[in-house]
């Protein structure tokens, strides 16, 4: 196995999905405190979220929360509840290749802007023949990581 030309530096989200995420909100933002920093809607993608931030900086992370425009249409963003977990990536771009070359399984849809406008793209949570390797039942977003996240969490 080649040298790995990326590093994974830390959690930069994860998402949770329902039906409602008003109920979502009433416990992360009402209870939790966690303040709301933007909205996203994407037809394309089948979802409605709220985006909410614990902490400042480099080492804030992200919490979405997402509900489906159609439940009835794909991707259900509320199945499984914890949607995804997203991980800050140093280079992208190389981490694509390279996972691609050991076989990785990645959703369609490639290298896109992302709800909080960093490069994005997920790793399927099933392998197939083609492409055995996946996120072992789990939904992964890789998220370019911008230079002073970079800078904070590598040192």
């Amino acid at each position: 196995m080649a040298e790995r030309p990326f590093n994974v530096l830390g959690i930069q989200q994860i998402a949770i999905g329902g039906l409602d995420k008003s109920a979502l909100s009433g416990l992360w933002s009402g209870l939790f405190g966690v303040t709301k920093v933007g909205d996203y809607v994407s037809e394309s993608e089948n979802v409605d979220e709220d985006i909410l931030q614990l902490g400042t900086g480099p080492h804030a992370v992200e919490i979405d929360l997402m509900q489906p425009l159609n439940p009835d249409v794909s991707p259900k963003v509320h199945v499984p509840t914890l949607n995804h977990v997203g991980l800050w990536i140093d280079d992208l771009e190389a981490a694509v290749a390279w996972l691609s070359e050991q076989g990785m399984r990645f959703t369609p849809g490639g290298i896109r802007k992302g709800a909080s406008g960093h490069d994005v793209c997920f790793i399927h949570p099933k392998g197939n023949e083609a492409t055995p390797q996946s996120g072992e039942g789990v939904l992964i977003e890789l998220v370019q990581a911008p230079s002073d996240v970079i800078a904070a969490l590598s040192s």
